[in-house]
C-alpha cells in the first residue's frame, strides 16, 4: 500500500472546489483509495461527502493511501491538489 502525508495549503482547506477536484481525480482511478486526517480512521477519498466531512482545514496534514496498479502515480496527482495554494 502506498502512501503520502500531505499538508493542505489552499485557504479553505479540503472543502469546495478543491475537495471536488480531489474526489473527481481519485474516482477515475479503479483502485482503492482513502484519506484522512492524523489520527483518525481514513474515510473513501472517492466520497465528497467523506471528504468533506473530514473538515480538513488549511494548515493540516492528511495521510492519502491506495492499494493497486498506478497507486504511485494517483498519489502525487492527489497530492499536488490538497498541496495547491
Amino acid at each position: 500500500m502506498a502512501e503520502r502525508r500531505v499538508t493542505v495549503v489552499a485557504e479553505v482547506g479540503l472543502h469546495a472546489r478543491p475537495a471536488a477536484t480531489f474526489v473527481q481525480a481519485a474516482a477515475k482511478a479503479p483502485i482503492e483509495v482513502s484519506v484522512c486526517k492524523l489520527n483518525r480512521d481514513p474515510v473513501n477519498a472517492k466520497s465528497i461527502l467523506a471528504v468533506m466531512g473530514l473538515d480538513v482545514r488549511q494548515g493540516e496534514e492528511i495521510v492519502i493511501t491506495a492499494e493497486g496498479e498506478g497507486a504511485e502515480e494517483l498519489l502525487d496527482e492527489l497530492a499536488a491538489i490538497a498541496s495547491a495554494p
